[in-house]
Order: structure tokens, then sequence, then C-alpha cells
């Protein structure tokens, strides 16, 4: 009896404290579950039987084929193909990110990598560094423009046939990892031996920001990167505080976009007015949203150009369009590419990522500028209807997606359904669609290097200041039959008369090349942007008293 009771005495002990320790373990093990799983809610409705109908029925189809098919199948393939034709129902830019693409996607989105730090072109099969990217590994240990890198890790890579993917595959690291590379300079024969140790390099997504003439600052973004507003602002800092800028021209021409917060802060910088709707979006599980301006924008802009094209998308419609909403500029060129739809990034347990459309966005207005995407072969080939149906070249082509009206705060109609349609139309220049052109146009960085590196004069020329440089300096014949020569050994075929044809454009070109290698990026797109028709025609526009009541008032 006295040994019963004891024993029941010691489990009546432990048993609470037995409890306790099972509920905090398994608190600890719920903490770790909802750490590691994405937050996605799930509505009752979705955990019906109805819903859960065919759960892991895939993933059962693929065991059978694994067991039963009559030839071996590459599972990973299967589950591929499956993933693509689930998401090919829904819309154009939801889709599957692998984890091999997942880094390089991640990587133009942040607006960084880990690398040397340099900016290359592979002329007659050699890697010749165009500039190490100031404050970057490489510029730190001694490379510069004209060098050329005919070793990494000490086998050779001169001479090979290596694409530029390649070369970024053996010059990319992790942060603080080193690579060897072998580098010939000048005329001097021994190659210099260089160990670089990786660090984090920025990829700008703004090209280049300068005064287009003595009073309109230039800005030019290739994308809505992470980076894309503290750049922003630091051009057009530059710009006013050092070169008196008052209005200024946004170049968003070719670019795809990117986040959506980036051009909501940029534009916010734009509107004096305190919470002035930007833009908004909203979803079948997603709340409407609305974006505000701040009312604090730090430097005094005065009057805006935006220039768009067929390949402005996205984000770069969300600028275009509160822009024009709202009438706070001008918007120049040809009908955007029509993307309203908002997407959300979801990482998945092997490390590849889902990227899901949960909303559309809305501009000021209240039009979505999403175009029709039900029609898959339709959207691909939208880009080539516009060409050929004459929209490119023509407004009186451009097509309303959308026939609803919406207004803008002066009253002025607008529409939605495919793209922000211009304030000013400006056609596309023929020539740079020419077949003869951009078979010319892909050998051109390499012979302007190359010309450069065999003409030193040019370094100590009389040019060397950029302004001397765009008004006297000219292409001359002489090196417009080289650069043919030079075409033609790489195999392009253009007959004399066809070059003649393209002879202007390719003489822009070149001297916008030359440009670069003397005077940075600045000096390429000021060069090219002179006889850029969008370019010119924004800067007309804002000479003009009142831009935005004068050109709503001859579209009219």
């Amino acid at each position: 009896m006295f040994e019963k009771k004891s024993n029941s005495n010691r489990w009546n002990t432990w048993l609470p404290l037995l409890l306790a320790l099972t509920l905090v373990v398994g608190m600890l093990i719920g903490m770790e579950l909802q750490t590691s799983t994405p937050t996605v809610i799930i509505s009752d409705s979705m955990n019906s039987s109805k819903s859960n109908y065919g759960q892991g029925k895939i993933e059962e189809l693929i065991r059978y084929i694994e067991a039963k098919y009559v030839d071996e199948v590459d599972r990973d393939a299967l589950i591929q193909q499956a993933i693509d034709n689930i998401l090919g129902t829904l819309d154009p830019h939801s889709n599957y990110i692998s984890a091999e693409q997942l880094k390089d996607v991640n990587d133009q989105l942040e607006g960084n990598f880990d690398g040397i730090g340099v900016e290359f072109l592979i002329v007659e099969d050699t890697v010749v560094v165009v500039a190490a990217l100031a404050g970057g590994p490489s510029e730190a240990v001694g490379i510069i423009a004209g060098d050329k890198i005919v070793e990494v890790e000490g086998k050779a890579i001169a001479g090979l046939d290596k694409s530029n993917r390649d070369v970024v595959n053996l010059l990319k690291g992790e942060k603080g990892s080193a690579v060897k590379i072998g580098v010939l300079r000048g005329s001097n024969p021994l190659v210099q031996k260089f160990s670089i140790v990786r660090d984090e390099i920025p990829m700008h997504s703004i090209d280049v920001s300068y005064m287009a003439d003595q009073k309109t600052g230039y800005i030019k973004l290739n994308r809505f990167s992470a980076t894309t507003y503290e750049e922003f602002m630091k051009g057009v800092e530059k710009m006013i505080e050092e070169d008196g800028m008052e209005d200024l021209i946004i170049d968003l021409r070719h670019n795809p976009g990117g986040y959506l917060k980036q051009a909501t802060n940029i534009l916010s910088q734009l509107f004096k007015d305190k919470e002035k709707l930007l833009v908004y979006t909203k979803g079948r599980t997603v709340n409407r949203d609305d974006y505000e301006s701040t009312g604090r924008p730090f430097f005094d802009v005065g009057d805006i150009t935006v220039l768009i094209d067929e390949g402005s998308a996205s984000a770069s419609e969300i600028v275009a369009g509160a822009i024009q909403d709202h009438e706070r500029g001008v918007i120049i060129g040809r009908r955007s590419f029509g993307k309203g739809l908002v997407q959300e990034q979801y990482k998945l347990r092997d490390g590849s990522a889902l990227r899901l459309t949960v909303a559309r966005y809305y501009t000021p207005s209240g039009r979505s500028i999403q175009k029709p995407y039900d029609d898959v072969a339709n959207y691909d080939d939208d880009m080539q209807d516009r060409y050929e149906s004459g929209e490119l070249s023509s407004a009186d082509s451009m097509i309303v997606g959308d026939s609803t009206e919406y207004f803008t705060v002066g009253g002025n109609v607008v529409y939605g359904g495919g793209g922000i349609s211009p304030d000013v139309f400006v056609p596309i220049d023929t020539v740079l669609l020419n077949k003869d052109y951009i078979a010319l146009r892909q050998h051109a960085s390499q012979f302007a290097f190359r010309y450069f590196d065999q003409h030193p004069e040019l370094k100590d020329s009389e040019y060397n200041q950029l302004n001397r440089f765009k008004n006297e300096y000219e292409v001359s014949n002489e090196m417009l039959n080289e650069f043919l020569a030079y075409a033609r050994e790489k195999e392009v075929k253009v007959s004399d008369r066809e070059y003649r044809a393209v002879a202007n454009e390719v003489k822009r070109l070149l001297k916008a090349r030359v440009a670069k290698h003397l005077f940075g990026d600045e000096g390429f797109y000021s060069v090219w942007n002179d006889g850029d028709y969008m370019v010119r025609k924004a800067l007309e526009v804002l000479q003009l008293s009142d831009p935005i009541t004068i050109t709503k008032d001859e579209n009219k």
C-alpha cells in the first residue's frame, strides 16, 4: 500500500510538469511552422470538401506515370509542364520562377549583385573593359577602360567562343570571394595579374541624367528597382542645385516597370499637394489600397514631359497615368504597353517562386489600362499587330481598347483598356526598324571601341569638351567605310545602296559610341538624343508658355 501511494504521489507531482512541457513544445513547433510558411489567409469556403477535391491528384498522376509508363520520363520536366499549363490559364504575367532563375530576377529588382564591377564588350573574341564602375572592386585594384581580360583563374578565355552570359558567370560570385584575372594593357605583351575580391555591385536603374538644354533636365529610367527613387532624387538634386534645372523630361521608353512603391515615391515628389491620389489597387481577395502624395517635395520642378512608347509598362504606366490624369505634365510618344496587373511573389519550399497576379491597378481617374488577355496569341502578337496596322506611324490608327470615357482634372477625356495614349503623338523612326540598320547596329559598339583604340589622338584632341564634340566632331566617310568593311567581316550582307539608305543613322550611332568612350553615358545620350524625334518634341513642348493647355487644345 505504501509503495502504491508513493508512486501515485510521484505521478501527481510530475503530471503537471509533463503537461506544461508538452504545451511548450507544441507552441515552439507551431511558431516554427508559422515562420517557415508563407502568410496566406484561406477562407472557410476554401476549406470545403469541394475545394479539397483533387488535392494531390497531380502528384498521384506523376507517381503512376513514373511507375507504369512505357518509356522513361523526366519527373522535373513533367512537373514544370504541369505548372506552366496551370499558370497559362490565368494571365500572361503570373509565372513560375525556378530556383536557378530567381537570383537573377531578384538581382534586377533589388538593384544589386555580387561581382567585380566592370562594364565590358566582347571584341574580336576578347573581353574588353569599357569601364570599371566607380567605387567598385575592379577600380580599387587598378583595372581601367581598355584592359583586355584574357585569363580567369589561370585559364585562357581570349579567342574562345564565349557569350556575354558566359563571361558574367565567370566573373560573378559571392561577396567576399576572390577571383584572379589576367589582363593585357595597351601594347604591353605581358599579362598583368590581378586578384579582385568580389563585392556588392549596384545595378543602376537610371541610365543617365543630364541637362538637355540650359533649363531642361533629362532623366532616363530603365526599370523601377528597389533603388530607383534614391537614384532619381540624386539625379534631380544635381541638375537643380548644380545646373539650374527648371523643367524635366522623364524618359520611360522601353521601361518594363518594377516596384509600384518606387513609382509612387517618385510621383509624390512631383506634386506639391498632400493626399493627391496617385494610383489605387484592388483585387478579388485584396481590398482597395490608395497611394497618395505626401505634399513634401524636396525640390521645385517646373513643367514636365514624360516619354512613353509601346515598351513602357506597369510602373511606367502608373507614372504616366497619374501625371496625365492630374494634368501635371504632357505625355509624349506612342500608346504604352497596357499592363495594369499587380503581382506578388511567393517563395516555394524548393527555393523557386510563384509570381501571382493578385490585383489590378487604376489611375486616379479610375481607368484600368490592362489590355485584353483572353486570347494569348493576340496578346503575344500585339507589338507586331501595332506595326502592321500602322499605329506606330499614325495617331489616327491608334486603338482604344475600352470606349468608356474617363476624365482628367481639367475635364479632358482619356481612355483605358490598352495602355496610356499620349497627349502628343510622335511616330516611330522607321529607319530604326530597317533590317539592314538592325544588322549593322549590333556591331557598332565593338567597332567604335576598336576605332577608338586605334586612334588614341581622339583622347587628346580639341574635342575635349562634350558640347564642343557635339557641335564640331563629324564621323568621316572614311570611318563609315571602315565600319561597313568591319560589318562585312562579321558576315553582315548589306549592299552599298542599302548602306546609303541608313548611312545617316549609322553616322549618328557611331558618333554617340565615340562620345561614350570620351564622356561616358552622358556623352552617348546627349549625342544620340540630339537626333531623337521624341526628345526634340519634348524640348519643343517645354518651350511653350503653357505646355499643358496648349497641347490639350491642339488635340481637341
